[in-house]
């Protein structure tokens, strides 16, 4: 029987090779993208939906009798009704770890970004001070050294993990932040708002849910030192970007770099995309889409489907 196998928004992949995903017993349909008015055209009869970030609602699996099965391009999963699928008994599976050298990559491009103003003296070169010092070279921003400074990490799964090696590598010290709403402080971890106290950067590696929702909010914030960077490549809810925007105009915070916003793509008026905060660096959720990184998750989703289809299904939610 020929399975119809439908990505609901393969031009999330960029340039990869798809071509993994391709079998004798998969009837195959890339769409770059799909609204939510095309959802039900672009995903009917199909009996497997890839999707990144194309939501699917109660609603969407109420109207697809025939599904059975979705294959998240992703590790996070909150753009699916798990409860829905479940329901409905669909398997849900995702991608893990296949981006485990890349995030911690971009979470250090990030904060060097922040500690040595990279761009901000290559600029100043290219207008000309330099040339125009009285002396051979340019002292404009402060530079920061990583060494002996304390991360605290929100989060201590693969990604969690594979930050801390590289602070170890720089020379800091690390803080497990323990979950806001524990009883008991594991063995490792450090109490919540202590970890958010001694924080010289605190790094977000939590998934996105309802007890993590602005978990960095004007309380939170308001723990940090003002000495304090903030890195978030997890999920943009994790933080109310209002009060964000708020602690770092005021300098209470000195510092954050954003790989991922509330709303994606950013609506015009996004309050940080309007901010003059120079201690402030947007990059728009690529921190994960390492070349490398685009084509294991290619070959997770291959692997997830063929599970899937053999009865047999890997990395189910």
């Amino acid at each position: 029987m020929m399975n119809k196998v439908v990505f609901l928004d393969a031009a999330t992949m960029a340039g990869t090779d798809l071509s993994a995903l391709q079998s004798a017993d998969v009837s195959l349909t890339f769409y770059p993208q799909t609204s939510p008015e095309q959802l039900l055209h672009h995903a009917k009869d199909a009996q497997v939906l890839i999707s990144n970030k194309v939501p699917l609602d109660a609603k969407a699996i109420a109207a697809l009798p025939q599904l059975r099965c979705i294959l998240v391009a992703a590790t996070g999963v909150n753009m699916v009704d798990l409860a829905a699928a479940k329901a409905a008994g669909i398997v849900v599976c995702n991608a893990q770890g296949y981006a485990g050298t890349a995030v911690p990559q971009q979470v250090f491009a990030l904060l060097l970004q922040l500690t040595n103003h990279i761009q901000f003296y290559h600029q100043a070169v290219q207008q000309g001070l330099w040339s125009q010092s009285s002396q051979f070279c340019l002292h404009l921003q402060p530079i920061e050294e990583l060494a002996d400074k304390t991360l605290t990490l929100l989060g201590y799964g693969d990604l969690g993990q594979a930050t801390a090696r590289l602070a170890e590598a720089f020379g800091m010290k690390v803080l497990i932040a323990e979950r806001p709403d524990a009883t008991e402080i594991r063995s490792g971890r450090t109490a919540f708002e202590a970890a958010l106290r001694q924080a010289d950067v605190l790094s977000l590696h939590c998934p996105l849910t309802d007890a993590t929702a602005k978990l960095i909010n004007t309380q939170t914030l308001s723990w940090m030192k003002p000495t304090a960077l903030l890195i978030n490549t997890a999920r943009g809810g994790l933080i109310d970007e209002n009060a964000l925007a708020e602690a770092l105009s005021k300098g209470a915070l000195a510092g954050a770099a954003l790989d991922v916003l509330s709303t994606e793509p950013p609506a015009v008026d996004h309050p940080l995309l309007h901010s003059s905060l120079p201690n402030l660096i947007i990059t728009p959720h690529v921190a994960w889409a390492s070349r490398q990184a685009m084509q294991r998750l290619v070959l997770q989703l291959s692997e997830n489907l063929q599970a899937f289809l053999a009865g047999q299904p890997i990395r189910q939610v």
